[in-house]
């Protein structure tokens, strides 16, 4: 994207941020909504750490280059930037974190001492600071991106196995789904901001996740494990098919589309990660638009504002606050359509 475009659309995107008592909200949203919302961006402003990052207080570890990656999203999706919008400076300050914290040899965006699965990371890292590229008005912090932005594509495409998949670590030759969306999303991100992508790399992946698919439309944990499918991957793979412009007059897309309407449900985890599998889920809806997606964000919406706590964070999967709290907003706030992945 051409630098001076992106700028102007991160300032149409702080302008028609969230809006005040006398505004009109987006379609679905309503005052007691964007309450929520507020309480929820204000529980991530008092939980940051000094350092500009979050992390988790879950059972899984920390993971601060994952847990900012998706904090920073949640942000930006409040109509937020670097230099602009209620929370540019912490907004800021995660992109110094995750900057400081790029691997100048490797490419990999991650904490090693705390973050053993860094590819995660790594991809949740690189879908923000993609995000926030076109946004920066200072020309070394945004020469200083796209180094690090080129170095996280070309870590990406490296990592991929002889399958055409991810798994936790770099240098692996191992695949499995949560992973593979995390870093396709992540490179198409990153290509929307202009930044080179290897389109066979992407070719590969959706390859992978056609290849994953099973009979009912289920998209399995891994191409090598066989067995049953999974809502949550399922869910993402249709999320980050839509991405890549593989939409409904695909087949295998409708199977997995039916698949995910029978399985998933808003008010009940049957899948183990419901969290994880609505963040996907969501976005799938969001790109599809019409009444599938109208229904499904009343009832989430109803549903996340019941589970809110009194603090204005969310509990997410066990995992913890920092993560619930950024997946609920990330889809409260997806008809604000301020960011540039969650659009249609």
């Amino acid at each position: 994207m051409n630098r001076t475009l992106a700028m102007v659309l991160g300032t149409i995107a702080v302008s028609s941020a969230a809006p005040r008592a006398q505004d009109v909200y987006p379609p679905g949203v309503n005052k007691e909504i964007q309450e929520a919302i507020q309480r929820g961006i204000a529980w991530l402003e008092r939980n940051q750490a000094n350092d500009g990052s979050w992390r988790s207080a879950g059972g899984y570890g920390t993971y601060p280059a994952a847990m900012t990656g998706l904090a920073g999203m949640a942000l930006l999706a409040a109509g937020s930037t670097p230099t602009r919008g209620r929370n540019y400076g912490e907004v800021r300050r995660a992109v110094d974190f995750l900057l400081k914290h790029a691997d100048p040899n490797t490419g990999v965006v991650s904490v090693p001492q705390e973050e053993g699965r860094s590819m995660y990371g790594h991809g949740f890292a690189t879908l923000f600071l993609a995000s926030v590229f076109g946004m920066e008005e200072d020309q070394r912090k945004h020469e200083k991106l796209k180094r690090v932005l080129d170095k996280a594509c070309t870590l990406i495409s490296s990592a991929q196995s002889s399958a055409g998949g991810w798994i936790y670590t770099p240098d692996t030759n191992g695949d499995e789904g949560s992973v593979t969306v995390t870093q396709i999303q992540a490179l198409r991100a990153c290509r929307m901001a202009g930044i080179v992508v290897d389109k066979k790399t992407v070719d590969r992946a959706i390859d992978y996740i056609k290849r994953c698919q099973n009979a009912d439309g289920s998209i399995r944990y891994s191409l090598a494990s066989g067995g049953e499918g999974r809502p949550a991957i399922t869910a993402a793979g249709v999320a980050v098919l839509y991405n890549a412009g593989v939409y409904d007059d695909q087949p295998f897309v409708d199977k997995a589309v039916r698949y995910c309407k029978r399985e998933i449900q808003v008010t009940v985890d049957n899948t183990g990660h419901h969290f994880y599998t609505h963040l996907y889920w969501s976005q799938a809806l969001y790109q599809r638009g019409g009444q599938d997606w109208t229904d499904y964000y009343a009832k989430a919406a109803a549903y996340l504002l019941k589970q809110q706590r009194k603090d204005g964070s969310w509990e997410g999967d066990g995992v913890g606050q920092v993560y619930g709290t950024a997946i609920a907003l990330i889809i409260l706030q997806l008809p604000y359509s301020l960011v540039p992945i969650y659009q249609r």
